[in-house]
C-alpha cells in the first residue's frame, strides 16, 4: 500500500471540537453504502417484524448483501427466485449451480448455502433428541430440508436401535434406487455392525414427485424379507420430492 505524502496545510479547524461542529450530526453507520437507506429498512423489517416481515425475495436480497456491501442485490435476488421457482428452492440449490448464475459467484453462493447448512443442522438435532417413530414430523422436515430439491437422487439408511433412536444416518449412494446403488444383504448387515434394531430407507426424486416406482417398491420389500430372517425390521420407505413426501407402510405397500 502506497501513502502519498501532501505538502504542508495550515489546519482547517483550531480544535477537533470545531472539526464536530462543521461536520454537523454524525451520518449513520454504513450509510456510506446505503445511500437510500433501503438495507437499514430492511434489517429493521427483519429484526422487527417477525418471520413474515419480509417478502422471499427480500430475504435473498438481505443475504446476498452479507456477502456484496456496495451493489443493488434486488434484482439478482429476483432473477435467482424466478429460475429456480422458490425461496426452498433457491437456498438448497447446490453450491455450484448457485456460484454459475449470473450475476453470482463463490461469495453470494456461500451466504445463500450458509442458511441451508444450519437449517439442516438444526431439524437434524430435532431428529436425534428423540424417538425417530414417535417424532415423525421432525424427521420429515429434516428430510425435506436436505433432499427435496436435489438434482440427483440418493439413497440413505437411517439405522435404528430398540428405542428407535437414530444410530446412523446413512448415504448410500446416488442413482436410481435399484440393486446397482442398494443391495439388500449389505443394507441389513450393515445394520447387524451397528447393532441396529430396525431401519428406515429413504430417497429422493429430483422430478419433484414423490410417487414411488415399481423399482422402489420391489427394492423395499427385498430388503425388508431379508430384514425379517435375520431380525432387522424396515420400518418405512419415506421418498422425498419437492411436491411432497410418500411414506410407503402409510400406503400398504410393505
Amino acid at each position: 500500500m502506497f501513502v502519498r505524502t501532501m505538502p504542508d496545510q495550515p489546519p482547517l479547524f483550531d480544535d477537533a471540537a470545531g472539526a464536530l461542529a462543521h461536520a454537523g450530526p454524525a451520518a449513520p453507520s454504513g450509510a456510506g453504502n446505503d445511500p437510500s437507506g433501503h438495507r437499514g429498512r430492511l434489517r429493521k423489517r427483519l429484526l422487527e417484524g417477525g418471520a413474515e416481515a419480509l417478502g422471499d425475495h427480500e430475504v435473498i436480497e438481505l443475504l446476498l448483501m452479507q456477502a456484496v456491501p456496495r451493489r443493488d442485490m434486488k434484482p439478482l435476488a429476483r432473477t435467482l427466485l424466478q429460475r429456480f421457482g422458490s425461496l426452498a428452492g433457491v437456498l438448497q440449490t447446490d453450491s455450484r449451480t448457485l456460484a454459475a448464475h449470473p450475476g453470482m459467484g463463490e461469495a453470494t453462493a456461500a451466504a445463500l448455502r450458509i442458511v441451508t447448512v444450519a437449517a439442516t443442522r438444526m431439524a437434524r438435532q430435532k431428529v436425534r433428541e428423540a424417538p425417530v417413530i414417535g417424532s415423525w414430523q421432525a424427521l420429515i422436515d429434516y428430510l425435506t430440508i436436505d433432499m427435496a430439491h436435489l438434482t440427483v437422487e440418493r439413497v440413505r439408511v437411517l439405522y435404528l436401535n430398540t428405542r428407535n433412536m437414530l444410530i446412523l444416518d446413512d448415504l448410500v449412494g446416488e442413482g436410481s434406487i435399484d440393486e446397482a446403488a442398494i443391495h439388500p444383504r449389505e443394507v441389513i448387515r450393515r445394520a447387524l455392525d451397528l447393532g441396529a434394531a430396525a431401519l428406515i430407507l429413504v430417497h429422493n426424486h429430483p422430478s419433484g414427485s414423490p410417487q414411488p416406482s415399481r423399482a422402489d417398491i420391489e427394492i423395499t420389500n427385498r430388503i425388508a424379507e431379508a430384514g425379517r430372517l435375520l431380525g432387522v425390521s424396515v420400518h418405512d420407505h419415506v421418498v422425498i420430492g419437492r411436491e411432497g413426501h410418500v411414506s410407503l407402510k402409510a400406503k400398504g405397500l410393505i
